[in-house]
Parts: C-alpha cells; sequence; structure tokens
C-alpha cells in the first residue's frame, strides 16, 4: 500500500486530510511539523505538507527532503495570499500545490498526479539502475534490482559511499557503476587495495611524498589522492586499512587536503570516496582497529551486496554467463547441459559467492568430455567449498587454457597455422603436436 505523510501544526487539517486519503486507499502517517517529518520519513512516497510552520516550516521541509537520494513526491499546502510561495516551492521541487480550504475533489486531483508521478519515476529509475549495474554484474533477482535502484540514486549525489558484502559477491562492480553514473564519470577513476601494501608504503602511496622523504624515495611522488583530483577514489578492503593511514584518510574527508610525506604543506584535492570492505567494520570499531569518527564518515550511504545464497534466481542467469565464456575461452563449442544440473547449482548455498561459481563453470568446462558437462563433478547442497569442481588439478586446469589460447589464435589467424604459431612464440612444429594432443580439428592454411 502506498504510504504518505501529511504535515500541518493543525491537527484539524491533520485529521481532515487523513480521512480523504485513507479512502482513496493510501496508508497515512501524520506529523507536526517539518522536523517531525524527518524523523519520520521512511518509504513514504508522497509528503503534503503545510508552508507555515514552528520549527522548521513547509519550505525548509522541502530543501530537506529534496537533498535525499530517496526523496518522495512533495505536495505544498498553501493558505490565502500564499501563491507565490507556492510558486516558489515548485521552483525548489515541489510537484504542486493547492489552497485552504480545499475542496476534496481538487484534493485528491493533485494526489493521483502525484502518485502517477512517484510510480512513473521510481520505474524510470528502476530501469535506469538496472541497465547500468547490468553493465557490470549479471543478475535476475529482485536483491539486485532493489540495489541497482539504491546505485542509481547516490551515483550523482557527491557522497562517500561504503560497500559492504561478503567476498566474491561484487563490491568492485558496485563502484564501477556508481562512478559511471556519476558527475565524474568522465574524471579519474583510480583503485587502491589497502590489503596489498604495507603500511608505510600505503600512506605514502595514497598521499604522495617528497624526494628523499623516506629511504627509497629517490623522486617526488604525488599520491593516488592527487591523480584521483576531480574524480573518484575507491579504497578497496578499508577494513586492512592501518591507523595511522586512517587518521590522515579523515583529515582528507573533513579538510579536503592532503599532506605529503615529507612536506610540510597541505595540498587541497576534490575526490569522491567509495570504499569497500568484506569486514564488520562495526565490530573493528569495538575491537579498537578501526576509527568511530572514520566510520560515519565513510558510510554516509552505506549499500550492502547480498551473497548469491540470498539471491538464488541469478545462479542460472550466471551459470549461462560464464558457460558461454568458458566455452569460447577453451574453444569446447555449445556444451550439454543435462537433467538436473541447474536444480544441484541453485541449491548450493556457494560461499565463495560469484567468483566460486564462476571458477566452478571454469573448471566444469575445462573437465567436460562427449560436448557436455560432467554432473559428477557438481557441488553438492550443504557440502563444503572444497568439494567444488574447482578441485580440479592444476594440470587439467593449465591444459584447458593453453586448449583456448591456441583456438583463439586460430580463429584471428584465420585457420593459418604458421602465423598462429608465431603469435603464440612456438615453432610450427610445436603447434601441430598441441593440436592432435587436443584433438583440434585440421586448420586451413
Amino acid at each position: 500500500m502506498t504510504r504518505a505523510l501529511v504535515v500541518d501544526d493543525d491537527a484539524g487539517v491533520r485529521y481532515t486530510l487523513r480521512g480523504f486519503l485513507e479512502d482513496a486507499g493510501l496508508d497515512v502517517d501524520e506529523a507536526k511539523d517539518g522536523a517531525d517529518a524527518l524523523a519520520r520519513l521512511e518509504d513514504h512516497a508522497l509528503v503534503i505538507t503545510d508552508l507555515r510552520m514552528p520549527r522548521m516550516d513547509g519550505m525548509e521541509l522541502l530543501r530537506r527532503i529534496k537533498a535525499r537520494p530517496d526523496a518522495p513526491v512533495v505536495v505544498m499546502i498553501t493558505a490565502h495570499g500564499s501563491e507565490r510561495q507556492a510558486v516558489d516551492a515548485m521552483k525548489l521541487g515541489a510537484f504542486d500545490y493547492f489552497k485552504k480550504p480545499f475542496e476534496p475533489d481538487e484534493l485528491l486531483a493533485v494526489v493521483r498526479r502525484a502518485l502517477e508521478s512517484a510510480t512513473l519515476r521510481a520505474d524510470n529509475t528502476r530501469l535506469a539502475g538496472e541497465l547500468n549495474l547490468a553493465r557490470t554484474m549479471v543478475f535476475d533477482s529482485a536483491p539486485m534490482s532493489r540495489l541497482a535502484v539504491l546505485v542509481q540514486r547516490v551515483a550523482p549525489r557527491d557522497v562517500t559511499v561504503l560497500i559492504t558484502g561478503e567476498s566474491g559477491t561484487g563490491k568492485e562492480r558496485v563502484a564501477e557503476a556508481i562512478v559511471r553514473a556519476s558527475s565524474r564519470r568522465d574524471r579519474p577513476y583510480v583503485r587502491f587495495n589497502c590489503a596489498a601494501i604495507t603500511p608505510d608504503l600505503a600512506e605514502a602511496e595514497l598521499f604522495g611524498h617528497a624526494k628523499g622523504a623516506f629511504t627509497g624515495a629517490h623522486r617526488t611522488r604525488a599520491g593516488l589522492f592527487r591523480e584521483a583530483d576531480g574524480g573518484t577514489l575507491l579504497l578497496d578492503e578499508i577494513g586492512e586499512m592501518d591507523g595511522r593511514t586512517q587518521a590522515k584518510l579523515l583529515r582528507v574527508l573533513q579538510e579536503g587536503e592532503v599532506r605529503p610525506v615529507g612536506e610540510d604543506r597541505p595540498v587541497a584535492v576534490d575526490v569522491r570516496i567509495v570504499a569497500a570492505t568484506h569486514r564488520d567494520l562495526a565490530q573493528l570499531v569495538s575491537e579498537g582497529k578501526f576509527r568511530e569518527d572514520l566510520l560515519y564518515r565513510l558510510k554516509v550511504v552505506h549499500l550492502s551486496v547480498p551473497p548469491l545464497r540470498e539471491r538464488p534466481d541469478d545462479v542460472p542467469m550466471l551459470f549461462r554467463h560464464f558457460l558461454d565464456r568458458y566455452e569460447e575461452r577453451f574453444g569446447t563449442g555449445p556444451l550439454r547441459v543435462p537433467d538436473g544440473v541447474m536444480e544441484r547449482l541453485v541449491a548450493y548455498r556457494w560461499p565463495g559467492n560469484v567468483r566460486e561459481l564462476e571458477n566452478a563453470v571454469e573448471s566444469l568446462v575445462a573437465l567436460s568430455s562427449d560436448g557436455e558437462i560432467d554432473p559428477s563433478l557438481l557441488p553438492d547442497a550443504g557440502a563444503p567449498s572444497a568439494s567444488a569442481p574447482t578441485s580440479a588439478g592444476l594440470k587439467e586446469r593449465v591444459e584447458a587454457y593453453e586448449r583456448g589460447l591456441i583456438v583463439a589464435a586460430l580463429k584471428e589467424c584465420g585457420g593459418n597455422r604458421s602465423e598462429a604459431a608465431r603469435r603464440l612464440g612456438i615453432s610450427r612444429a610445436t603447434l601441430h603436436e598441441k593440436l592432435n594432443k587436443y584433438g583440434l580439428g585440421a586448420a586451413e592454411e
């Protein structure tokens, strides 16, 4: 049921409006002024607010609402002689207004148009979000569609975003979707993995350093923040960042400037931060391993990527996507998928998420025979991850990859073996041996 919020300091007006709106099939909440409305504003598609109220009037409430990424449609109530203010409100983003005393038919006509606008806008946001996220992720489930909508809402708003989720869920892909839909999409996009480097080097890598600032600093380095100036910096695995670097990052977020190692003067930067982690940052805060003030700065908007076990509807589409990829890479041609395979894949919990599913499909294709997937290599529902087909031997995986490289080279060269051997860096005789080894058909000269 559609939810509406009625905001007016007159209890009688709220009572009357509630009656009309409930008769029209809406679920109605009430607030006595703008401040009270902001505290209650959640999952409402429509807000009907008076202009003149104590503490926070309707105009200020409108400004606060329109600054939100999930802003509902706002309709203003005006008293006689307040038409100019109503026009100003519409310039700020109000959908429409009606006057006191109001006629029921006039009120319901405005509300009907406002809800139609809200539905159309929500549908457009959902479709745009799904199209955007689908450029980097494969999905067909309701949880991922909801995530796509949130990504689309927050992307144009220049705020810090924290993306959390288990390893292998696609957090970096979500970050790419945010950047692509943002106003900074044509500016630098720089990625930094906080777990891939020592604390001392991380500080210099992020914030830059002067020549001679430490042993091995043979030249001045600008640092990733200055490289990303005007654009976006992804801080992957932010939960692994050490305390000293956390303090310097907090300074950047608070003051918009970096201080390179070995330099006295700060340098102003304009960088949007997107952070990602599989760790529970709140737990790290309680353990004294992560700064609480930094956590609040990072999670202005928090997006959670659901694990694959919570969106089993995505498994069939992901399986087909990866199957097509590795059939082409390994040159197997279309493989038959025996009955019951998909049911088993959907039933499995995928502790390694999408990354584990991709590895499993790669191994299934690499070890396929007689033109079909071998069901005996499938993981069992409830079985530990080690039983997944990713446990295939290194030799088989290397040979499957080599076979794919040879097939790709021959395709690029139109079947010319001499040219394919040259591109692969092997002799024609070696190529001939491998063609026989892998049972590949004769190629035209």
